[in-house]
């Protein structure tokens, strides 16, 4: 369940960062024709957002990592287990 939901998260950050994109291409299209005398108005809320989901891309990517590994060191000692149980009762069942 923890890879699933570090994916989910991954794929919602993923597609956040696509329409952010979008958004920095939208807006700065035109900024090469126009005149300006260096300031560039709206890049600090479109910075933050990207950090932001950047952040959140990370953090599910961390999430979706740890838990496969946990997942499949779960499964290792419960395969491990089960091969332990099973010898025994075969011999002693002889």
């Amino acid at each position: 369940m923890r890879a699933l939901a570090g994916s989910i998260i991954t794929a919602g950050a993923l597609i956040g960062l696509g329409l952010t994109a979008l958004g920095f291409g939208l807006r700065f299209q035109t900024l090469a024709d126009k005149e300006h005398d260096g300031h560039i108005y709206g890049i600090p809320t479109m910075a933050t957002i990207l950090i932001v989901l950047l952040l959140a891309t990370i953090i599910g990517l961390g999430i979706s990592f740890l838990g496969l590994a946990y997942h499949h060191a779960r499964r290792h000692h419960e395969m491990q287990r089960d091969l332990g149980r099973s010898r025994p009762e075969s011999v002693s069942g002889a």
